[in-house]
């Protein structure tokens, strides 16, 4: 399995950036300090596919913690990033204390989980690997699913570009291309959407990321092109885009696969 590079703790801001050739300048501009990620090295665009079930209690606490500003609050989903059988799904745990964002997670065969969501205890065959890392991040999620009774909401897809500093993970910068959501009652962990809406329209979300210092040229980044920093938390405002009241419900068409 390919070395997990996902910053742990870390300060994050967001901007939209409204044209592709304004995107292109950014990759550019940041080409100077970064590397771009092995992921998307080879592909177009430089970009990868994530996507991500994300889950929420009967009345959607998690939706409404956002809303309101709550300045402690978390999200449940699980994280992909193809189909194949052997492709690992990560339960992830996203924390938000004030201005720092935290992240725990652990990877999961793709097999078990089903027989996680439905309740059954993590066991170290259910996993991809035995770093006790993984069982934590795993039984975490799991209880706080449980005590919110939190299940499949909606499911979120976009084309990520990323570029990380080449010696750590103290800074990194990515662009979200094609933001796109939809009904989800179920983990169906599926690549493909039916009639998915598209979150932020043509928009392009640039998030500047780092775990220490603000680096100066993060600085000179956004005077040159003029950003202006905003909330553009996926999840919620998808959920803003198809419905508060249909996604409590799950109004969605049945799986096709």
């Amino acid at each position: 399995m390919a070395e997990d590079r996902m910053q742990l703790q870390r300060f994050e801001l967001k901007y939209r950036v409204k044209e592709e050739i304004t995107a292109l300048a950014i990759r550019d501009f940041i080409s100077s300090y970064l590397e771009v990620d092995e992921f998307g090295a080879t592909l177009p665009n430089y970009s990868y596919p994530v996507h991500s079930v994300y889950l929420d209690s009967p009345r959607l606490r998690l939706y409404w913690d956002t809303i309101n500003g709550s300045k402690n609050r978390y999200k449940l989903r699980l994280r992909y990033y193809e189909r194949r059988p052997e492709a690992p799904v990560y339960f992830e745990i996203k924390r938000r204390m004030n201005n720092i964002i935290s992240k725990q997670r652990g990877g999961v065969r793709r097999e078990a989980v089903d027989e996680l969501l439905s309740g059954r205890l993590p066991e170290p065959a259910h996993l991809v690997s035995r770093d006790p890392k993984h069982l934590g991040g795993v039984q975490n999620f799991l209880r706080l699913m449980n005590t919110l009774e939190a299940r499949p909401r909606t499911h979120v897809a976009y084309w990520r570009e990323a570029w990380l500093s080449p010696h750590d993970n103290a800074v990194r910068v990515t662009l979200d291309r094609e933001v796109r959501t939809e009904i989800e009652p179920a983990a169906w962990l599926s690549t493909q959407m039916h009639h998915p809406v598209y979150v932020f329209g043509r928009d392009i979300i640039l998030e500047l990321k780092f775990t220490n210092r603000f680096p100066d040229w993060f600085g000179d980044l956004v005077r040159h092109f003029g950003l202006m920093q905003c909330g553009a938390a996926k999840y919620v405002e998808g959920i803003s885009r198809l419905g508060v009241d249909q996604v409590a419900h799950g109004f969605a068409l049945e799986a096709t696969g």
